[in-house]
């Protein structure tokens, strides 16, 4: 009885930042692909929207072909998801392009029967005929970074998910943290935070040393 109780609650269950993207084959309008296998070495954004030919997707899909070419010179790539079926994303990406001038180039997964939409916890019980608005961040080692989640009648911010992007970029390459809209942070802006010392003996020597560029010893910053 507890293994069925168990097995039942994991169904379905939002996954945690730092876990592994769930391997699954999808079926996608630009093919079938392996995720997160097709992507490896290479960031990639997914999100997924409640349905095909609904207005606040809409607006977030042109949003999002509009800046397809700046997730690629951070070198991520976008794959959008709901369980619609590929003819209805074929056609929607279709209206998109005849009707606001806007080409979509990225993929768009079908995930009819909401294979990887359960995995990845974006069905709602409450609303099981279609999938929550979405954002997941994936590294090049397949490792998830970043989750947002949105009612459905709240449009996502594509800038906000371009800036997470170079933060977390910038972030592993440089071992530092970014603040508060960074690099448009109010308090430091054009900078980076540097990591807290680990301990008490670095906290007091940072603590003798620090400058202009410290607050205290636990909330250094440096220029980018």
């Amino acid at each position: 009885m507890v293994d069925c109780i168990e097995e039942k609650e994991s169904v379905g269950r939002i996954p945690l930042i730092g876990e592994d993207f769930p391997d699954v084959k999808v079926t996608t309008t630009l093919g079938p692909m392996v995720l997160p296998k097709d992507f490896a070495g290479k960031w990639f954004v997914l999100f997924s929207h409640p349905a095909d030919f609904t207005p606040v997707c809409t607006t977030e899909f042109v949003a999002f072909a509009v800046r397809a070419e700046k997730f690629q010179a951070e070198e991520t790539a976008l794959i959008g998801l709901s369980i619609d079926q590929v003819f209805s994303h074929m056609k929607w990406v279709e209206w998109i392009e005849e009707r606001m001038g806007v080409k979509v180039t990225f993929p768009i997964i079908a995930d009819g029967a909401g294979g990887l939409a359960s995995k990845l916890g974006m069905i709602h019980p409450a609303r099981a005929t279609n999938t929550v608005r979405s954002v997941f961040v994936v590294d090049p080692e397949g490792k998830i970074r970043l989750m947002v989640y949105y009612p459905p009648e709240v449009g996502r911010s594509v800038d906000e998910i371009l800036r997470a992007v170079k933060a977390l970029r910038y972030s592993d390459a440089n071992k530092v943290s970014t603040p508060e809209n960074w690099p448009n942070n109010d308090l430091i802006p054009g900078e980076v935070i540097l990591p807290a010392p680990r301990d008490y003996r670095s906290a007091m020597e940072r603590k003798r040393s620090m400058g202009k560029e410290c607050y205290d010893w636990w909330f250094c910053h440096k220029k980018m």
